[in-house]
């Protein structure tokens, strides 16, 4: 778990502050826990203890600015223009700021006296789950801020993607926190603080890896979550949204009460909360998403990940929901067959595929544009991203308008749904929003309103008639200039300034015409500097002023159009959102359907039986790397069935080390992954009967930070499988016991397989080089052994990558530490050793002997049930229960220990 956002910071007394000091000790008195980024001019300056941090989290210079108390104001600014890139080192660091901007201009606040101080106020609290600028955010990854919530007894997880709008709930069980949140992968989470005693929701925070945010319980109760989720969406009554638990209102008000706050009343375009349960995703712990590399490597990057591997999306919306679907793989099979139905058909009509692709590269992120402009923070070309977009949802719509015919059957209901929201003719607000943005709307685009210039002529003819009295005046000036030169015989220029305005220039020596009559009565001394005077007249004072006010005029024509558009694009943000969600789900297909053409992969078959059925199987990270070098990659089957009929339940997998035993492994849960996301698969064959959960204990690492050696880290793993494990579950397990002395590896290794063969009964592969467990395929009903081969040749190991039955007769460790670079004189002397062991090794455990597994069931079992007092404890939530319900449930308690 990642450390809560910067503590607060300690503030000396506000006593004797200057007007602008006390200015800023309010705002940091509203924003005691964020460094406070204090707009002045064009700087944002931070003072005090927020000045010290922010200099040596950025880098920059630490000054004094004035007095207070005595004492020198430390301080430190970033220019306005360059805040942006330091607002992602401070996010990074793990701090939130306060953005403290001028509400009005200096010249405003003058009129209320020269003394008066320019209003100042927070117009936004940035924190990691709340950005929503393109500089801050990966154009290709979620941006998620989650929060959780447990009420009486039962867990919630809800999640927004402010930067899209999208949100999402779920029901969960308290054990399954930190496989939800594993799938979410959020930058920030807000859990009440009252749930940090809980010491397993603690683990689950530390395994997700976002920042955690504390919020006061209070807000996570119910009525409050209530009333603050209402006010965020407008409505009266939250029945539209489906039949919410409590636990998932109080997760969902904390997002509500946290947005209230950082975003200083401004509404987001959310969509209504999406709602999924448990029953809906595959579970898959931190641990075996980390060993898996599912989303992104062990050196945290997408290259060497499964996405990364598979990724063939144009757009960085498809880009985004193909990791959503890979972190969330489906369970139902008519659902997962949606998704592969559009694959099937891209991949069967490959100049529909090009074209569509082809048009996606003109999309632009049209979600993220819409939430900027929601906000407050976007510009003119956000608006231009959204008419952009939608007019390339109009030609991707045309695409599929004529793809049936007479003998061409429909493409699937995946295809055509998505391509029906691109089509604003079907949505007429959305017709009209485009028409608005096309005609409205011109071609040279500036970052911000406020810099104009963005309205097309003709719209508006009040705009036009300021623009031109704006635009002529700039020949109005050079004729005047050219005049009053002609007429006073002296060498001068009409320049301009925001102090002065316009005004005459000329050096020292010839001003002094101007200086004297007659010329004195039309040329007005202004200012005298070191070589140049500065003069104007009557006529250039009225000329400013006209100009001036067409200049202000014009910018206040276009920022009021450009409120009424972004004010349109809010009210037309639930057609937006599906427009831009159609065109992700389209990419995504298309793009999968490229990545399937290119690595040779077939559709998955899917059921709801307990069977695993791989022929000719690859691992696609490895494969692209292989094939990357100019090499083949050794396909291999696989056939497990949790019913024993098809296969066996457990295979025990041994081989030489480097033969690819960890590959063999990774390589079929991986497999689960992909069929189970709606993605083809790289095998020549695969049936799946759906996995409920996957469980992945591979490759060895501590977790010195809590005290865990490296053989404790991979016990508390295999611990969290054989209690979490169902018939329905695929397990993979990699030299479990390695790490302790080999008798106790070799007891741990035997237990573990005999608990996953009979007591959890579900699909695994268990590789090993104990090969005294090659037994177990004689022992018990549905276990069999699978080996990696090699070959000795000359005195050398060939690896053949296949798999095959039967048991591996060595392990090859001496040959493997040859081929790894082991001086030649350790080499021999190992081989020596290694001669005499198998010389004088008698048989120290009659592992023939030992009882089977059923026969001490009963105890075993015992230790994974709980007593019916502890599962009675389990349930209550004493914070949740007034005094009467808590006096009832001890009267039960005490009933049960009789």
């Amino acid at each position: 778990m990642n450390a809560p956002l910067s503590p607060a910071s300690t503030l000396p007394d506000a006593a004797g502050a200057t007007p602008v000091m006390a200015q800023f000790f309010e705002t940091k008195a509203r924003q005691p826990d964020a460094l406070v980024f204090f707009r002045m001019g064009d700087f944002y300056e931070l003072f005090f203890e927020d000045a010290e941090k922010a200099s040596a989290a950025l880098g920059i210079t630490l000054t004094a600015r004035g007095n207070h108390g005595g004492q020198p104001i430390p301080m430190c600014g970033v220019p306005v223009h360059a805040a942006e890139a330091y607002l992602a080192k401070l996010i990074r660091a793990g701090f939130k700021v306060a953005v403290c901007e001028q509400m009005e201009d200096p010249a405003e606040a003058k009129k209320r006296g020269s003394k008066s101080v320019v209003r100042r106020d927070v117009v936004r609290v940035v924190t990691p789950g709340t950005l929503t600028e393109d500089g801050l955010l990966d154009a290709r990854g979620a941006n998620r801020l989650a929060a959780l919530a447990v009420r009486a007894g039962a867990a919630a997880v809800a999640a927004v993607e402010l930067s899209t709008g999208e949100v999402e709930c779920w029901a969960v069980a308290r054990d399954s926190l930190a496989s939800a949140l594993a799938a979410l992968g959020p930058s920030e989470i807000l859990v009440p603080d009252r749930l940090f005693a809980d010491e397993g929701l603690n683990a689950a925070l530390r395994a997700a890896g976002g920042v955690v945010q504390p919020m006061p319980s209070a807000l996570s109760e119910p009525a409050a979550a209530e009333a603050r989720l209402k006010r965020l969406y407008g409505v009266e009554t939250l029945d539209g949204f489906g039949t919410l638990t409590g636990a998932e209102i109080s997760a969902l008000g904390l997002i509500a009460a946290h947005l209230e706050t950082t975003q200083a009343g401004k509404l987001p375009a959310l969509t209504a909360p999406r709602r999924a349960g448990e029953a809906d995703v595959m579970a898959i712990d931190p641990a075996t998403r980390a060993s898996l590399e599912i989303e992104k490597s062990l050196s945290g990057s997408r290259d060497g990940a499964l996405l990364g591997a598979i990724d063939r999306t144009i757009t960085a919306p498809g880009a985004r929901l193909l990791a959503a679907r890979l972190a969330r793989p489906l369970l139902d099979p008519d659902a997962i067959g949606v998704r592969l139905d559009a694959i099937a058909w891209f991949l069967e009509h490959r100049s529909q595929r090009q074209r569509l692709r082809e048009a996606l590269r003109g999309l632009g992120d049209m979600a993220r544009a819409l939430s900027r402009l929601a906000l407050g923070r976007g510009g003119p070309r956000d608006l231009g991203c959204l008419r952009d977009g939608l007019s390339v949802g109009g030609q991707i719509a045309a695409l599929f308008a004529d793809a049936a015919g007479p003998l061409e059957p429909a493409p699937p209901p995946e295809i055509l749904t998505a391509a029906a929201a691109l089509d604003s003719a079907r949505h007429p607000r959305l017709a009209e929003f485009r028409r608005l943005l096309d005609e409205g709307l011109g071609t040279d685009l500036p970052l911000q309103a406020r810099d104009g210039g963005f309205v097309a002529a003709g719209v508006r003819p009040e705009l036009d008639q300021a623009r031109a009295l704006r635009d002529d005046s700039r020949r109005v000036i050079l004729a005047l200039e050219q005049r009053l030169a002609a007429e006073s015989g002296v060498a001068l220029k009409v320049r301009h300034n925001a102090v002065l305005g316009y005004f005459v220039e000329t050096t020292a020596k010839a001003a002094e015409p101007l200086m004297t009559a007659p010329l004195n009565a039309t040329f007005i001394h202004r200012q005298t500097l070191a070589n140049q005077i500065r003069f104007t007249t009557v006529e250039l004072a009225e000329l400013d002023a006209r100009i001036a006010q067409a200049a202000e005029r014009a910018l206040a024509i276009e920022l009021a159009t450009f409120e009424a558009w972004r004010e349109v694009a809010r009210e037309t943000a639930a057609e937006i959102q599906a427009a831009a969600e159609g065109a992700a789900r389209l990419d995504v297909a298309a793009g999968q359907a490229e990545w399937a053409e290119d690595a040779g992969a077939t559709r998955p078959i899917l059921d709801r039986s307990t069977a695993f059925e791989a022929e000719g199987a690859r691992h696609p990270v490895v494969e692209a790397a292989v094939r990357r070098a100019g090499e083949a990659f050794t396909p291999n089957d696989c056939r497990l069935d949790g019913a024993g009929v098809a296969g066996a339940r457990l295979a025990l997998v041994t081989g030489p080390n480097m033969a690819g035993k960890s590959t063999f492994l990774r390589q079929n849960a991986l497999l689960a992954v992909l069929a189970q996301a709606g993605c083809y698969v790289p095998a020549r064959r695969l049936r799946l009967g759906v996995v409920d959960r996957l469980f992945s204990r591979v490759g060895a690492g501590d977790d010195l930070a809590r005290g865990r050696s490296t053989f404790m880290a991979e016990m508390v793993e295999t611990a969290a499988i054989l209690t979490q494990a169902t018939p329905r579950s695929l397990v993979i397990l990699d030299e479990i016991g390695r790490g302790t002395a080999t008798y106790d590896g070799l007891a741990i290794a035997w237990a573990c397989a005999e608990a996953l063969h009979e007591v959890n009964r579900c699909r695994g592969l268990f590789a090993t080089h104990y090969h005294e467990l090659a037994v177990l395929e004689d022992r018990l009903a549905f276990v069999a052994n699978l080996s990696l081969k090699a070959k000795e040749w000359n005195g050398d190991l060939i690896f053949l990558h296949e798999a095959g039955p039967g048991p591996a007769d060595r392990s090859y460790g001496v040959q493997v530490a040859k081929l790894a670079g082991v001086p030649p004189a350790v080499v021999s002397r190992a081989r020596e050793v290694l001669e005499r062991l198998e010389r004088e090794a008698g048989a120290p455990a009659h592992l023939d002997d030992l009882p089977l597994f059923a026969a001490v069931a009963e105890p075993a079992q015992a230790a994974f049930e709980a007593s019916k007092v502890e599962a009675a404890l389990a349930d209550l939530d004493p914070d949740s229960m007034s005094p009467r319900e808590a006096m009832d449930a001890l009267y039960r308690l005490k009933g049960l220990m009789r």
